[in-house]
């Protein structure tokens, strides 16, 4: 497997071991300040980096590369504002020494103009539809099957419902994002192993 069909595979792993990781984090009540606090969050920004080249390599097989780079810009957008989220939450845990202290300094925080929609609401949800729309134009492009963009789409809306199915919805993008890790083939074109001499 190379280094542009990896992230399809590790990238979401690293989000189910930031989910697995969540909930031990609040098997007492509370949520950090902690080592399962620390390395959950180090676990999703390994795996933002690493959804940044998903999204430009499915940018870059798309057959509308104009409108694919439109796309993949939207998504990184988001991207970058959840890594500045993650970054926060990481800060915030070095620095507080209990939970009432993080959720003082959360408030500082989110006091700051613009805070909220950017990092915390709006333009994360960028990186889920552009993600969802490049999936969606490899299966209308006929290189993977149609339930490989509504699996994806599903893992976004279980999360939204509800913070706790993050395993769930990791699992859900694993499979699927797992098929664009093979070899992208041209729609239409026959499998080596099927065509005759």
């Amino acid at each position: 497997m190379t280094l542009t069909r990896k992230p399809f595979i590790l990238a979401p792993l690293l989000v189910l071991v930031y989910g697995v990781v969540h909930i031990l984090d609040g098997l007492d009540g509370t949520y950090g300040p902690g080592l399962a606090w620390t390395a959950g969050h180090l676990a999703f920004l390994a795996s933002l980096t690493l959804f940044a080249p998903l999204v430009l390599e499915l940018a870059r097989r798309a057959k509308s590369r104009r409108m694919a780079g439109a796309v993949a810009a939207f998504s990184l957008l988001g991207i970058a504002a959840g890594a500045a989220q993650f970054t926060i939450d990481l800060v915030v845990g070095f620095l507080a020494a209990d939970r009432a202290e993080m959720g003082r300094l959360f408030d500082q925080v989110q006091a700051a103009p613009g805070a909220i929609p950017v990092i915390y609401i709006v333009v994360p949800t960028f990186f889920y539809v552009g993600l969802v729309i490049l999936v969606a134009m490899e299966a209308s492009a006929g290189r993977i099957r149609w339930w490989s963009p509504a699996l994806v789409a599903l893992g976004v809306v279980v999360v939204v419902v509800s913070r706790d199915l993050l395993v769930l919805s990791a699992l859900l993008n694993l499979a699927g994002l797992a098929p664009l890790s093979r070899e992208p083939t041209r729609a239409g074109a026959v499998p080596s192993a099927r065509r005759t001499a």
